[in-house]
């Protein structure tokens, strides 16, 4: 018969490590592939309005933001509760919109400028003549594809 020798100290293999770094390497391009980074602080408070008919934009690397609404509450002292217009990180005055696009458009390239969209990013209770305001800039510096952000109404 066998004895078995249950006395007998045995030694834990070794772990292999060597796969390890290229699962490290995986899951740091995953999250880098699945992140995506905050491109605006906002420094407007914005709701957007409801709507039934919505169309995604195709090529959002071709779209340039206007915020509109009321200052957050960090800027509410120093501009105070009336609505604003936010041109990328900063605030700006109507006359501004239309420096800001052509300088945006000549940031791209030739063959997109064409192309490019002016999204508004509007609060619902935003007074329509701001909003026309903004369009006429727009109109001066040709940017004549404007797209309103929205949300999905559910009810009629």
């Amino acid at each position: 018969m066998a004895k078995i020798r249950r006395n007998d100290k045995r030694e834990m293999p070794a772990l292999n490590t060597s796969s390890l770094p290229d699962i490290i390497f995986m899951l740091l391009f995953f999250f880098m592939s699945v992140t995506s980074m905050k491109e605006v602080t906002y420094k407007v408070q914005f709701t957007n309005p409801q709507a039934t008919e919505l169309t995604k934009l195709e090529k959002k690397s071709l779209v340039r933001y206007i915020y509109v609404g009321t200052p957050t509450a960090e800027f509410r002292k120093q501009y105070g509760v009336e609505t604003r217009i936010q041109l990328d990180d900063q605030f700006a005055d109507k006359s501004e919109v239309g420096d800001f696009i052509i300088n945006e458009r000549s940031a791209m390239k030739e063959s997109d400028q064409g192309l490019m969209t002016v999204s508004i990013k509007a609060d619902k209770e935003t007074r329509m003549g701001i909003i026309a305001d903004i369009k006429q800039e727009l109109r001066r510096a040709y940017a004549l594809k404007i797209s309103y952000a929205a949300t999905q109404r559910t009810s009629f």
